[in-house]
């Protein structure tokens, strides 16, 4: 009687990205694969740098962060799950104080966060 283990044949991706907070300005690299006229498949990467607003479920398999940039005076929000595979790395750009989980109200108004390490004026 031999004892046969069934061999899982998928790839393990390695998620080992920063520690992503609200607050943190992150450039996220999406691969993005692109069809022209004949059929013929192109990747390339596509870079969105911009603020985290939110993060949601932890640490787990679908865990997901939101980022938030002004491009030509127009917000845009992307919602990035972790775990996909078309993410191929997170950078941390700048880091900003906040008190706070989720960062909502950076929508509306036009409070500047402070970044870590600024000195108070007095």
């Amino acid at each position: 009687m031999t004892d046969e283990k069934t061999v899982n044949t998928e790839k393990k991706i390695d998620r080992t990205f920063p520690l992503v907070q609200p607050g943190v300005v992150v450039k996220v690299h999406q691969e993005i694969k692109d069809t022209n006229s004949k059929g013929e498949e192109k990747a390339r990467i596509q870079i969105f740098e911009g603020t985290v607003i939110g993060r949601k479920h932890g640490a787990g398999q679908s865990a997901t962060i939101t980022v938030r940039k002004v491009s030509d005076g127009i917000g845009v929000e992307k919602i990035f799950p972790l775990n996909m595979p078309a993410i191929k790395d997170i950078e941390i750009v700048r880091k900003y104080q906040v008190r706070q989980a989720k960062l909502g109200y950076i929508r509306h108004s036009k409070k500047r966060l402070k970044e870590v390490g600024e000195k108070k004026k007095k």
